[in-house]
């Protein structure tokens, strides 16, 4: 029986193409053409002015909140349901993390309750748009606005997301997104700021390389880190954006699968794509509630005992020992515990979401 994974890379000629070029030319580290290329390329596909390419996500985050001088004695407003990367980089400046509670229908950050996290200390917001949907927006624009507030968008898996017809990524004054092996478009590991902001850009582009100016060879004005992306793996990103459209069409035509054979199942709770957004289902996640009479996990092990991948629902970092609190986020910590990521990768077939649909609505 064929196993199906929750998650997998399309590769094909192009990216072995431009690899190759890489060896061949010599060009494998942080110098080449095709970081450049992928920078330029990516940004434009965000509709925004600049593209800073870093080794992953993470780094993304970081150099975006260090461009910003946020550092100890700030705080910034973050989601608790997300990867734990979010939260990271935030303590690694020195600065805090301030959590705040999902909404229950997209289940992103409640914009609703950003304001009343908000103290003299808050110098930004991260929302991040969860598995793919974006977050309300329009709300922590003018929520930003009124108190002065950055606003740095963490959309890692989402790639192509869009709100009123405008790209996530180019909505707030940064946007950081993940190549990881399992997003939509991957470099194995690599991550990218965009930004309208020329400051944001130059400062991201000196800090990434050791704080060493370009102008200036081997002088450190800053403290910088060594997250630079390498020329092999933007050749790969380089490719991948020729097919990024494509990826995410296939992305939500898997997703309309799904809800076609998964609606009516008592006790499974499909995700929603509210009016006027757009999501790229970068995970197909549902919520098994109480009325499924079988847990979530239990659900899990079903699915893996039919050589079909899932993956629980992030845990909210507030629960985590380095972040363990005791405010209450209920509806995070109910999401948490319901939700399961089905198979997403690109390579699913109708036949696939059939059976995966089956399994969970006979139990077998």
């Amino acid at each position: 029986m064929k196993f199906l994974k929750i998650a997998d890379p399309k590769f094909d000629r192009e990216e072995l193409k431009n690899v190759t070029d890489c060896i061949n030319t010599g060009w494998i580290s942080s110098t080449g053409k095709y970081v450049k290329i992928f920078e330029s390329k990516f940004s434009n596909f965000c509709d925004a002015k600049y593209g800073v390419a870093t080794c992953n996500g993470t780094t993304a985050l970081h150099l975006a909140l260090k461009a910003l001088n946020i550092g100890p004695g700030d705080e910034v407003i973050v989601p608790t349901l997300t990867f734990i990367a979010t939260a990271n980089v935030v303590t690694y400046t020195g600065a805090k993390a301030v959590f705040v509670d999902s909404e229950p229908a997209t289940w992103n950050i409640d914009a609703d309750k950003i304001e009343a996290a908000i103290t003299k200390k808050t110098k930004a917001i991260i929302p991040v748009h969860l598995y793919g949907h974006p977050a309300e927006m329009d709300k922590i624009l003018k929520i930003a606005k009124k108190y002065k507030l950055h606003i740095i968008e963490d959309a890692a898996e989402a790639h192509g997301a869009e709100l009123n017809g405008k790209k996530v990524g180019s909505i707030g004054d940064i946007g950081c997104f993940s190549f990881f092996g399992n997003k939509i478009i991957t470099t194995g590991e690599g991550g990218m700021i965009v930004t309208n902001n020329k400051n944001v850009s130059d400062k991201s582009y000196v800090l990434r390389d050791h704080g060493m100016l370009p102008s200036r060879k081997y002088w450190h004005p800053y403290i910088g880190f060594n997250y630079r992306i390498t020329n092999l793996q933007a050749a790969v990103g380089v490719a991948q954006l020729g097919k990024i459209h494509k990826l995410i069409q296939i992305k939500r035509k898997i997703a309309g699968f799904y809800d076609k054979h998964l609606k009516g199942i008592e006790g499974i709770k499909l995700p929603v794509e509210l009016p006027g957004y757009k999501h790229v289902y970068w995970m197909y996640t549902i919520l098994v509630e109480k009325s499924y009479n079988l847990p979530r996990n239990g659900l899990g092990k079903l699915l893996k005992k039919n050589s079909i991948d899932s993956r629980p629902m992030f845990y909210p970092i507030h629960i985590m020992p380095p972040y363990k609190t005791k405010n209450k986020y209920p509806v995070s910590e109910e999401l948490s515990k319901k939700g399961l990521s089905l198979p997403s990768n690109v390579n699913l077939t109708e036949k696939d979401i059939i059976r995966i649909a089956n399994c969970i609505r006979y139990k077998k």
